[in-house]
């Protein structure tokens, strides 16, 4: 019988990030959520009660954050088998005004905290001969969006990554897909738009679809990238937007 395999889901408190983590938790995952915030994940761990799912709370922008999550996770498990980087951080400004802050803590958060993690899940990965590791982008570092040019840049390192690492990982049987949502109907989406140029209204009259993404569709977009199924499908990186990157 084949074994129950691990998920660690970074940034799985809430939006995105939680609703990846139910589906794979309610399709016979064992997930492991982080975030900072303990309190939403107790919340989301007492609401699925009866799925496999554990917590570890975790800033990834603190030195050694990455070191000191996986020695949590690997005090629950024995691997992980999926990694999920998902945990992120949208600013909105016009690159003149952007503040040295934001620059540091962007880049570490949005690209080299992935990066770490990565380094430091492949090893069991590499001598179990299988893995999936999934980075979750943004519509954003596939096209472009102004006033938010440093949080376009961060996301799109993950399109060279995902790549790079897909070819040096496919003879391991890992396989590393992006996800590049567009707007998706989340508490950071709602935000950004408070903060940017266009209203929520405003934004979906540019949305081919007329409407933003649920959540739900990237995590049913992550479960088949995790699948067996998807075994043959590496190195991708899809844009789902409500056809954004196209009208």
């Amino acid at each position: 019988m084949k074994r129950k395999y691990n998920v660690l889901v970074t940034g799985s408190s809430r939006g995105i990030g939680a609703a990846i983590a139910k589906v794979l938790a309610m399709n016979g995952f064992s997930v492991i959520l982080t975030g900072r915030d303990e309190s939403r994940l107790k919340l989301l761990v007492n609401e699925l009660r009866e799925y496999d799912l554990k917590y570890c709370v975790q800033d990834l922008t603190v030195d050694s954050g990455c070191d000191e999550l996986m020695a949590q996770v690997f005090r629950l498990v024995d691997c992980v088998d999926i990694l999920i980087n998902n945990a992120g951080e949208y600013v909105w400004s016009p690159v003149e005004q952007t503040k040295e802050s934001d620059i540091e803590r962007l880049v570490l958060l949005n690209s080299i905290v992935p990066y770490r993690l990565i380094k430091l899940c492949t090893p069991l990965m590499k001598k179990n001969k299988w893995g999936r590791i999934v980075n979750i982008g943004s519509i954003s570092g596939a096209v472009g969006e102004a006033n938010a040019s440093l949080y376009s840049m961060t996301k799109s390192a993950f399109i060279g990554l995902s790549k790079s690492l897909a070819l040096e990982l496919a003879a391991d049987g890992i396989t590393v897909n992006a996800v590049n949502p567009g707007w998706v109907d989340t508490e950071l989406a709602q935000n950004a738009c408070e903060k940017g140029d266009f209203s929520v209204d405003e934004n979906i009259e540019i949305i081919p679809q007329k409407r933003f993404i649920a959540p739900v569709e990237v995590a049913n977009l992550v479960k088949y990238l995790v699948s067996d199924e998807a075994k043959g499908l590496t190195g991708q990186c899809i844009n789902l937007c409500a056809g954004l990157s196209v009208g």
